[in-house]
């Protein structure tokens, strides 16, 4: 008997019998969580089609430009020699989802996911407009392909492809920047054919998920759900069918008008599978929490619709923990969740903490590669080497020069002395360090040089000065 209930553990809603893909039709949500979910996210939409277009100081909101290694993330340019930046904010954002894991499930998902948003307040609802609900949909794909069938298929996957397309564009202007987006697209697409290539294949992937895929990018795809089966315990509070309540002594029965379950021992539950057919990914959470299930609440809102209609108590599916529905214990701050805690505010510190000593300018001096020391006249040695100069800000920097901070001696640049950094840009050249031998101590050298931008100091480097052994 116990193995016949562990069942549905050995296969997923979305396979058939024969491994072939059950395509999931679900009823359209309504209810108290939903309004709330929608509210969350068309925010959450309006964010993410606005973030590459939003410009502070200058710089994009959001930027993620791979290709030409340059990053914004809410306001902030990040470069290259950023990048231990970029990293632990990633971490900090692992930690996060981790945490929120632990106390809340897979809420993320449900809620925040970029995808479960796109498929569920944009392109099922597009498809509930064109094809009707549940009912309506599952007779659309029976019937055989008449007129109706071939208009309505037709329409729906136009809008898919037009709704792909314009993702596409939000998604390229993360990736290349929003003006340089608006560049092309003013350009026209002949003068700019990789990137239109580039935008067609993001178009076709983002049709093939959200047309076809679907739920199982949550399924199969996305690793979180194997990561929640590691940080999910009994204490941590999920979308949960109440087995004490719905089941009760006999289990769970149809509902009959003036009959008196308590009496006869069956629970709540009336087994309509209201709950089933409104899951997006096709599970029955009557069994327990699970893998597929992304915390959307959407059988939350139905079986609280049924209740109210059989005069029964609401929450029968509700948020809630194992032990709350087993022991009636209610949410702690277990010591998990301090430990996930302790870890995030540490990494937030940090990274705050670099983010303010970060300078504004990123100076790299190198010595030429195979180039060997130089005597000029007055035992003056020279060393040849090539700078590199990163403005992180959003206003040019003037008057650049170098000097040496650590030992006598000068600093020629070739071709100009003082220059201009750019804003957000980079500044490279060649300059020659000569110092007298007489102030050398070994024939590698450790020199302090010092970037001014007038008389102002503005970042300080190194860089190794070689010279002749015998002047040790």
């Amino acid at each position: 008997m116990a193995q016949d209930q562990e069942n549905f553990r050995d296969s997923i809603g979305t396979i058939d019998k024969e491994g072939n893909r059950a395509w999931v039709f679900p009823k359209k949500p309504s209810g108290k969580f939903y309004k709330y979910r929608k509210y969350v996210s068309y925010f959450l939409l309006i964010f993410l089609i606005a973030a590459p277009f939003v410009k502070v100081n200058g710089n994009q909101f959001l930027m993620f430009n791979v290709l030409e290694r340059r990053f914004n993330i809410f306001g902030f340019p990040f470069w290259p020699q950023d990048f231990h930046l970029f990293v632990i904010s990633m971490i900090i954002g692992v930690v996060f989802v981790a945490l929120f894991t632990v106390a809340f499930g897979r809420i993320f998902c449900g809620w925040m996911c970029p995808q479960t948003i796109f498929l569920e307040m944009v392109f099922r609802r597009i498809e509930f407009w064109i094809d009707g609900d549940r009912g309506a949909q599952i007779k659309l794909d029976r019937q055989q392909w008449n007129a109706e069938k071939i208009r309505k298929r037709v329409l729906k996957w136009f809008v898919f492809f037009i709704m792909s397309f314009l993702i596409a564009n939000v998604f390229l202007a993360y990736l290349i920047g929003s003006d340089k987006l608006m560049e092309y697209m003013t350009d026209g697409p002949l003068q700019h054919i990789s990137t239109m290539v580039s935008l067609l294949i993001f178009t076709a992937v983002f049709y093939f998920v959200f047309a076809w895929f679907r739920e199982q990018v949550c399924i199969i795809a996305c690793p979180y759900g194997r990561m929640q089966s590691v940080l999910l315990d009994n204490k941590s509070i999920v979308v949960a069918y109440d087995h004490k309540r719905g089941e009760a002594e006999n289990g769970r029965k149809k509902f009959r008008k003036n009959e008196d379950r308590e009496a006869l021992g069956h629970g709540d539950c009336i087994d309509c599978f209201q709950c089933v057919n409104v899951c997006p990914t096709g599970i029955d959470i009557r069994n327990g929490t699970q893998l597929e299930c992304i915390n959307c609440t959407a059988c939350i809102d139905e079986c609280d619709t049924i209740m109210e209609k059989v005069n029964l108590p609401k929450g029968l599916i509700r948020y809630a923990s194992e032990d709350e529905i087993v022991k009636k214990e209610k949410f702690k701050f277990t010591p998990r969740l301090k430990g996930y805690s302790a870890v995030l505010v540490i990494l937030t510190g940090v990274f705050v903490g670099m983010l303010f000593l970060r300078n504004d300018l990123e100076a790299n001096i190198l010595r030429l590669p195979g180039q060997l020391y130089e005597h000029k006249e007055g035992s003056i040695i020279s060393n040849v080497y090539t700078y590199k100069l990163v403005n992180k800000t959003t206003e040019e920097i003037t008057d650049v020069s170098f000097k040496l901070l650590s030992h006598q001696g000068k600093i020629e640049l070739v071709r100009h002395e003082n220059f201009v950094v750019p804003a957000q840009e980079l500044a490279e050249g060649t300059l020659f360090i000569e110092i007298n031998n007489s102030v050398l101590e070994g024939n590698k050298v450790k020199l302090k040089i010092g970037v001014y931008s007038g008389d102002k100091k503005i970042e300080t480097t190194t860089a190794r000065f070689l010279a002749p052994r015998s002047y040790k």
